[in-house]
């Protein structure tokens, strides 16, 4: 018989009650870690369930539905997606990818909300810059939604963000939408080159402003001459951003993003031992021809890397842009699609239930009995939480 698969809420339930005595843990943290932990367990409690066929009761445990948590995201990406769906337009569509220069990683992990709050302000400015200005030939705004990731495959921490851009530009004053090519949005060294300009002067009217702290290993850069070797370092270092078409069919363009909005910095499918205190998880070498490896951690090191990439309460790691954002998306949209004489997508069914769209989205009959595969799965009772959750 196979082993069950690891999850992280299996290392913490181990580990992590010891790693809070051994150390400092910030209060919003240890919640997000206490609901990892406690997701899909008696913690939380759930219902109770009864085969019609077998009589087999099954215990069906809530969710923490924690957006750091991995095992919860897989329902949460199918339902936004679907969201999504009614947004699309038959345009050829653009995954373009932000990423911020290692050297700023301290100065981040000092100031997660106000820097990563510039991250997708810029990343904003300098998309909707280029698509108003007429050398692009778009000459309009762009709609587009933006997602941050903050990992690498090791959990180290690397600021990025992912964009989804249909290729096209709305003019509001004129009514009309002008299409990109659908090989090419903007020139990749002039994305690169404005990215990194408009961040380095946020930077700068941030440090007049006194607006910045300097805790921890940003401690250093509190000085005017370390400041000023940083932005030197800034300067010279090469800025990248990806932009790249996408599929050619919308749908699968949508997928595709989907993979990233609800990704957490390591996924229960990487997981492969827990063992001696230390945890073996994969890791793609992407200098190494996105070879797969193992990597073998103390679990105390393991968990401290998790958590880099836990995010401040409360901030929005998904953001919506242009026309795709605000009260006149609804509209704006339909003006479009006026333009570009087309029909919305249809909507999923207004009565239709959970599990049967969970069963549209994802093909799996949680009706069904996982004992027998014949009978179906009754409601019972509810199972009362075994302690306090989320």
């Amino acid at each position: 018989m196979d082993r069950p698969r690891l999850r992280v809420a299996d290392v913490l339930k181990q580990h992590w009650p010891e790693y809070c005595r051994d150390h400092p843990v910030e209060s919003h943290v240890r919640k997000v870690m206490d609901h990892l932990r406690d997701c899909r367990s008696a913690a939380l409690g759930g219902h109770l369930h009864r085969c019609t066929h077998c009589g087999g009761e099954i215990p069906v445990y809530n969710s923490c539905r924690d957006r750091h948590c991995p095992t919860c995201q897989t329902g949460r990406k199918q339902q936004w997606v679907a969201h999504r769906q009614a947004e699309l337009l038959p345009v050829p569509y653009f995954h373009v990818v932000f990423t911020l220069p290692h050297r700023l990683n301290a100065l981040i992990r000092a100031n997660p909300t106000r820097l990563l709050g510039e991250l997708f302000a810029v990343v904003a400015w300098v998309l909707q810059h280029f698509a108003a200005d007429p050398q692009w030939k778009l000459r309009g705004q762009l709609g587009f939604i933006a997602v941050l990731h903050t990992w690498t495959q090791k959990l180290l921490p690397h600021y990025h963000v992912h964009c989804l851009v249909p290729g096209g530009a709305w003019d509001a004053a004129t009514g009309t939408w002008r299409c990109a090519n659908r090989h090419y949005l903007f020139g990749k060294d002039a994305l690169a080159k404005a990215f990194q300009a408009r961040f380095i002067n946020r930077l700068q009217a941030l440090r007049r402003a006194n607006r910045l702290r300097y805790d921890g290993h940003a401690a250093p850069l509190k000085s005017d001459a370390a400041w000023t070797l940083l932005i030197h370092d800034l300067w010279k270092t090469p800025w990248i951003v990806y932009p790249k078409a996408t599929a050619r069919n919308p749908e699968h363009s949508l997928d595709y993003l989907g993979r990233y909005t609800h990704r957490v910095a390591i996924g229960d499918h990487r997981l492969r031992s827990l063992e001696n205190n230390a945890i073996t998880f994969d890791w793609r070498d992407r200098s190494d021809g996105n070879t797969v490896k193992q990597m073998t951690l103390p679990v105390h090191d393991f968990v401290a890397r998790f958590m880099l990439h836990i995010l401040p309460h409360g901030f929005a790691k998904v953001r919506a842009y242009g026309w795709l954002a605000g009260r006149k998306k609804t509209a704006t949209l339909s003006a479009i699609r006026a333009v570009l004489n087309i029909k919305p997508p249809s909507s999923p069914p207004a009565d239709e239930s959970s599990a049967e769209r969970i069963a549209r989205l994802t093909g799996v009959d949680i009706t069904l009995c996982p004992l027998c595969k014949t009978g179906r799965l009754m409601n019972l009772r509810r199972l009362h939480p075994s302690r306090a959750g989320p």
